[in-house]
Formats: structure tokens, sequence, C-alpha cells
């Protein structure tokens, strides 16, 4: 009885997360875009396929999960620690003290680019404010900001300027991440009522005038850098409670739980940042709509692929901020992610975090150069593909394509070596089709048995191929 209640349980948890899945992944109300310009941003968007992410604060100091301890919300990722964990307003106080002792000294953002370039990421989403409040730009709104540290005596105290500033020298995509929600903000958690919530502390539609001096907040830094901070490929927008009250989807657990209409007017932000960056996507998580140009399932990959531009936004260790002793994925398994990922018709924004010092954990550059490694032999197989919506992920084998080639990319187990031969369903190729080894020149032999496609292997390949996190065979029908 207990073994047939437990099996019970399992199914309907298990159908649950499937229909949330479902939810998030549900974009049907994806809308085009119909400027020219920003269609052929996004299209330069998905060519690239793989992007770096920081988030990086005052937070870190703390090694905590960023800006989510000051929320007085019962969730995991909300939870107190320390001296001051038992009140809350003596709690903030501390937490907003940390700029006071917030001195990255270690910062060189041309080492991040460059370790980032080599591992074969080609575009950036920076975290210039997070829900804390706290600007990583010289903002003129607001005291609460990098540049009033003891960093700011430092030539690079403008951190996000420097930052976007190395990564455009080396090529990159450019994409500034903003928190719409401001927990410092007095005219969004104003100090008369105290916070319950991730929400605004006071009804917007109750006191309108604070409500619109939030707005005007909101526009005005996302003005700064919109126009202060060089070109601008993406503005990517967090705190999706932070939305029109008719965009809630229901069918979505936590956004059923958005108490009121928190419309930050984006039709206004969008014009605006895109008159001083023409073509800017701008992303405006998880509502769905005209503000939206690609959608962003967070730390998941979906479990089909999807028609429409998207990007799994991922944490290379466990955390989104900095911890001092974080557990980095295998460098396998990323490549694995990666791969996963842009089958799918998807993106991959890998997020690493600076310490507190301005610097990544060993770890991470680690990760970054055996990445690298293996994107300078196969990088053909990411770079402008589309996703495979044709022959579906067989066994350790998933797919993209590029005009007439397929590319077959087998994913290999640790310690595992080149198979003698790989099988391929739901593949028709010409009798003239050639198949190589990505890397290699030899022509390999193949034919088509009891409908599939068998691909041999022959020794002397197999025993120069060497070790590697995943073979790309290249398909030219």
């Amino acid at each position: 009885m207990k073994k047939t209640l437990i099996t019970i349980l399992i199914a309907i948890i298990g159908q649950t997360l499937s229909a949330q899945q479902h939810a998030e992944q549900n974009h049907d109300k994806y809308v085009v875009p119909s400027d020219p310009q920003v269609k052929a941003k996004l299209s330069q968007w998905q060519n690239v396929k793989f992007g770096l992410m920081m988030h990086w604060g005052t937070y870190s100091k703390w090694g905590i999960v960023e800006s989510w301890s000051l929320c007085p919300e019962d969730e995991g990722w909300c939870e107190r620690k320390g001296p001051y964990k038992d009140n809350w307003y003596e709690y903030k106080k501390a937490y907003e003290d940390l700029p006071k002792t917030f001195n990255p000294v270690q910062f060189n953002p041309e080492k991040w680019a460059a370790a980032a370039k080599n591992a074969g990421m080609k575009y950036l989403v920076f975290t210039t404010k997070h829900h804390d409040g706290f600007a990583m730009f010289d903002t003129k709104q607001s005291d609460y900001k990098i540049t009033n540290t003891p960093f700011a005596s430092n030539p690079k105290s403008n951190i996000a300027k420097e930052v976007f500033g190395a990564f455009r020298n080396n090529d990159f995509m450019i994409g500034a991440y903003f928190s719409k929600p401001d927990w410092h903000s007095n005219d969004y958690w104003w100090s008369y009522f105290p916070p319950k919530d991730r929400n605004p502390s006071y009804h917007p539609e109750k006191y309108p005038e604070k409500w619109k001096n939030f707005k005007q907040f909101t526009y005005n830094q996302i003005e700064e850098l919109m126009s202060d901070y060089g070109k601008m490929d993406i503005l990517w927008l967090d705190g999706g409670w932070v939305r029109p009250f008719s965009t809630i989807d229901s069918s979505v657990s936590w956004q059923r739980t958005i108490p009121f209409d928190q419309d930050i007017d984006m039709p206004r932000i969008a014009k605006m940042a895109r008159g001083h960056q023409p073509g800017l996507l701008v992303v405006d998580r998880t509502v769905s709509g005209e503000f939206e140009n690609y959608v962003t399932p967070e730390q998941q990959i979906p479990d089909h692929y999807m028609p429409i531009p998207w990007e799994t936004c991922m944490t290379m260790g466990e955390s989104w901020s900095y911890v001092p002793k974080d557990n980095f994925k295998p460098a396998r398994k990323l490549i694995h992610i990666l791969t996963d990922v842009v089958s799918k018709n998807g993106n991959l924004l890998l997020n690493i975090p600076p310490s507190p010092d301005g610097d990544y954990h060993p770890d991470a550059y680690q990760r970054l150069e055996e990445i690298g490694k293996w994107m300078k032999v196969n990088s053909e197989a990411i770079y402008n593909t589309r996703g495979d919506n044709e022959i579906g992920q067989q066994n350790k084998l998933v797919f993209t394509h590029n005009a007439n080639t397929t590319y077959a990319i087998y994913r290999a187990d640790e310690g595992e070596a080149l198979p003698a031969s790989i099988e391929i369903s739901k593949l028709t190729l010409a009798k003239n089709a050639v198949v190589t080894l990505v890397g290699r020149t030899e022509k390999l032999k193949w034919a088509a048995k009891d409908g599939k496609v068998v691909v041999e292997i022959p020794e002397k390949v197999r025993k120069t191929a060497g070790d590697s996190y995943a073979w790309v065979l290249k398909i030219v029908r």
C-alpha cells in the first residue's frame, strides 16, 4: 500500500512539474519583431549561440544569494544568514552598508574578456543593477552605486562602463541586465509601509504619484545605460512581477501571486532605448509580447525544439552570485549542455560570478579554457547553425544544421573512446553525400542499412582522434 501511494505521489508530482515546465515553454504569444533593424540584430544574436553572464554586486562580500535575502518572503532563496538574521531591519541596514567596504581591487575586465573569447563566447550580459538597487554603474539617480564606495578612487571605478568596453573591444555583442524592481528605492519599497514581499510596499493605484516617480526613476536609469555606455545590443530586463496586470499568465504559479498592476510603460522605455540604440533587442523576461524579443528559460533546457528565439540562462556553478566554495560543473557537462541547447534552436548564456576582490574563481578560468579547446575544433557545429527539428535526439547524439550540412554531435561519457560505428535514424542521404569527422580530412564510409545511416570509423582515426567531450560528424548531404 505504501509503495502504491508513493508511486501515485511521484506520478502526481511529475505531472505537476511537467505541466509547469510546459507552461514556461509555451510561447505561442511570442511576437515576431516588425522593425527590420531588430530583426537583423536578432538574427545576429541567434548565430553567435554562446554568451557570458555575470551577477556581481556588494552581496559577493558576504558570499550569499544575490539580493534575495532582503526579500521578506518565506522562500529558501530569501533565507537570511549572519548576526542580523533574526531582525529584518537590522539586516537590511547591514546589507545596505556593504558598499562602505566594497573594494574589488583585482578588477580586470580585459582578463575576463580574453578568457571568455578564448572559450568561444560571443556575447555578454552584465548585471548593471539587481533587485537590491545597487548600481554597478555611475548613475545620477541614486547614491547607492559603485562610484560611492572605496573603489571610487580607482580609474576603472565605473565598473559597467569598463566591462562593456573591454568586451566590446573583443567583438562581443553587449547586453545590459537591469532589474525593474528596486528594493532600495523609496518609491518602490516606501518606508512608510514595511514590505511584505518582493512587490511594492504600497498599492500603486492608491498612491499613483509614488508609482509615477518610480517609473520615471526606472526610465532615467535605463536611459543613462542606453546613452552613456557605448553601443548596446541587448537590454535584458529582470523582475518579471513588475508588469501590467493584464499580462499575468495564470498557468504559471509564481505569476498568480502578483497582487496588483505594476506597469512601468514598456512602450515608452523601448522607444527611448531604441532611439539611442537602433535595433536594440529588448528582453522583458516572462512578459510575453512585443517587448520579449527572445525568451529565457532559467536553469533549465526545454525538453523539445522551439522554433522561436530563446536562450537558456544557467550558472557555471550552483549559484548566480559568488560563494567561496562553489561547485562548478565539469567541462564535459558544460559542453553537453551547450550542444543540447543549440540542437534545440537556442543560445546558452552561462553565468560566472566575480568575487568581492574582483576576479573569477580559478576553477572558472579552467572550465573556460577546457571549453575553448573543444570549441576551437568543433565550433562550426555551433555557430551559424539552426536547431534540429528533423532527426531528434538519439541516445548520445544531437544534431544541428547549416544549409546542406548536418552535424551529428556524439556526446561521450568520461573515458569513452570514439566508437567504431555510429548509427543515425531518420536521416536520408544522397549517394554522393560526404561524411567526415570535424577536425580531420578523411572521408568516412557510410551505408544505408535497415532505415538507418551507419557511419564506419576506421581504427586509425579512432586511435588518433584522442579523448573528447564530444565528437562531431560533418555530413554534407
